[in-house]
């Protein structure tokens, strides 16, 4: 497990599919993941399978929060497409349960990632790509320690209209330099 202050990163257990499931069928949740059409528990499953015979490294976390002496799941985050020789990974989150929307714990678990992304597995650089009609979901990445990198143009099909995706990264040092001089 990977704790933080009233937050912490634990495994994916098969018990909490069904929540997946619920998360993954609401519109409003899917319109910033890559996920676009519901699915049913049965294909849930299967993610399950697959995701346990990736290397662990590369395995999902859910997502919990104390809240009034109770650990929630909310979401989840996970690291893919880990290059050791490189040194770099993507990262990849979701906050499931909207009434946790706009309260820093999409912030606080990917500090919690980056965290370990850089001091656990001494990667270099952790990067991801965010739809630009997501302004939400962009600024907590700057306030993460992202910066833009590029953008894709018309990359993304939503709603009847193409939109840009951007690529954001931060790099161990700025990551460093950000908690060392107080950063959050």
């Amino acid at each position: 497990m990977i704790s933080g202050e009233g937050i912490r990163l634990r495994a994916v257990e098969e018990v909490d599919l069904p929540l997946f499931v619920r998360w993954l069928n609401d519109p409003e949740v899917r319109r910033g993941i890559t996920v676009y059409r519901p699915l049913s528990l049965a294909a849930e499953r299967r993610w399950f399978e697959a995701a346990l015979q990736r290397p662990p490294d590369e395995r999902p976390f859910v997502i919990e929060v104390c809240s009034q002496g109770e650990w929630v799941a909310i979401g989840n985050i996970g690291l893919h497409r880990i290059d050791w020789r490189n040194r770099s990974a993507e990262v990849g989150i979701m906050i499931g349960e909207k009434e946790y929307w706009n309260q820093g714990y999409g912030r606080a678990a990917m500090r919690l990632m980056l965290s370990h992304a850089f001091d656990t597995l001494n990667l270099q650089r952790v990067s991801l790509q965010v739809y630009a009609n997501n302004p939400r979901a962009i600024r907590s990445y700057e306030k993460s320690g992202f910066v833009l990198e590029g953008r894709l143009r018309q990359a993304h099909y939503q709603d009847g209209v193409y939109h840009d995706v951007l690529v954001m990264s931060v790099l161990r040092p700025e990551w460093q330099d950000r908690h060392l001089h107080g950063g959050e």
